[in-house]
């Protein structure tokens, strides 16, 4: 398997942007430092280049997981004349990574727009409008016996909705990180992945590796105390997806290969998964958007919070109005909870490849690449001999 890389070695160097500038200048002053060393990924990822061309400076924003240890260690951070703030420079042009990347490149600036307005906008409109539709279906307030929201929508009307928007969703964001990758690989020979840094690439994504500080100790957040407390409430937004996700697939396995259809009992395992997962999912998107309010503004982009905690607020109200669904399936509130959540997942697709979700996807595939480059033979050694 090979990754994909630029093969016109003609091109012109890109001209760099302000932000990308700002990452360059700072990283040459950090190269010389070398303090940081053992903080994260980004500092041994730097001492194998001596200049900063701009598939670097991607690289490095994307690899920077913000979790500001750097900054409260540097002695070059302000009121120092340097001014060196890692996190804040990365984040800047981490966003215009996403923007760039995007596919197709026409939405691109989405990522600018993708504010706490426009994804509670997007979520409550679409919640009306089907709301509306049960209005005039005349089952807005209908006890379903059992629970059953198919006698409401039927379930291959949702499959087909849900899976062309969530496909739409997954193609984005594979074109985009493959573009991604292309650009920040070496141009001159294709990088061999291998089974080793994949499965270290992997472990490092689990574990959110580097939400610890380099020390173990967590990030800092509000000041220079170290908390554990944005990796803890990474871990149950993460894991709380992925077990929805996987409520998802498993009720899908039941309908079509068991034949068994919904609604499910509390204790069938696509339920089970479905509740721990929305409750992780629950409490990790409402400690997120708590880290986000109190966070000290110097750990990232300022503009950037109102997409922040968009995203992490429609996450919260998925995860609410699943639980409130399957609460209260079996009363009048079912069609008004249906219209609620459906239309919040909805929305949650249609702004996925270009909202805050797909920092973990690039994040991750420059992990992958760290974890590949960490087996090569470092190139300055070579200069040095």
């Amino acid at each position: 398997m090979q990754l994909f890389n630029p093969t016109a070695s003609s091109e012109l160097i890109p001209v760099l942007n302000l932000h990308e500038e700002e990452v360059q200048r700072q990283m040459t002053i950090c190269n010389a430092c070398r303090y940081c060393e053992g903080f994260c990924a980004v500092f041994p990822a730097m001492t194998r280049r001596l200049e900063f061309v701009q598939a670097d400076i991607h690289y490095l924003a994307n690899l920077c997981h913000n979790c500001g240890a750097c900054l409260h260690a540097c002695q070059y951070a302000d009121p120092h004349e340097f001014g060196i703030n890692i996190p804040q420079a990365m984040a800047k042009v981490r966003l215009d990574t996403y923007a760039e990347y995007a596919w197709p490149q026409a939405l691109g600036k989405l990522y600018q727009r993708n504010g706490l307005t426009l994804a509670l906008a997007s979520g409550v409109g679409l919640a009306l409008f089907l709301c509306l539709t049960l209005l005039v279906m005349g089952n807005l307030f209908t006890v379903i016996p059992g629970g059953d929201f198919y006698d409401i929508f039927p379930h291959n009307t949702l499959a087909s909705m849900f899976g062309a928007v969530f496909g739409f969703a997954v193609l984005a964001l594979t074109l985009g990180v493959r573009r991604f990758l292309r650009k920040v690989s070496p141009a001159s020979a294709p990088t061999p992945v291998k089974t080793a840094a994949v499965l270290e690439a992997t472990a490092n994504i689990a574990t959110l590796k580097y939400l610890g500080g380099g020390h173990g100790e967590g990030c800092n957040n509000a000041d220079d105390r170290f908390t554990l407390w944005r990796r803890r409430f990474h871990h149950l937004t993460f894991y709380g997806f992925l077990l929805c996700f996987s409520a998802t697939g498993t009720a899908t396995l039941y309908h079509y290969l068991l034949g068994i259809a919904a609604p499910y009992p509390v204790l069938s395992l696509p339920v089970l998964l479905g509740i721990a997962g929305g409750l992780g999912l629950l409490a990790g998107s409402a400690g997120l958007l708590w880290l986000n309010l109190c966070r000290n503004p110097a750990h990232g982009d300022a503009n950037q919070k109102p997409m922040d905690r968009g995203f992490i607020s429609l996450l919260f109200l998925v995860s609410a109005s699943g639980l409130a669904l399957l609460a209260f399936r079996e009363t009048c509130a079912l069609g008004l909870l249906l219209a609620a959540h459906l239309g919040l997942v909805m929305a949650f697709f249609l702004t996925m490849p270009y909202s805050k979700f797909a920092h973990g996807i690039f994040r991750s595939a420059a992990l992958l690449k760290h974890a590949i480059e960490k087996r090569q033979s470092n190139p300055i050694d070579a200069l040095n001999n």
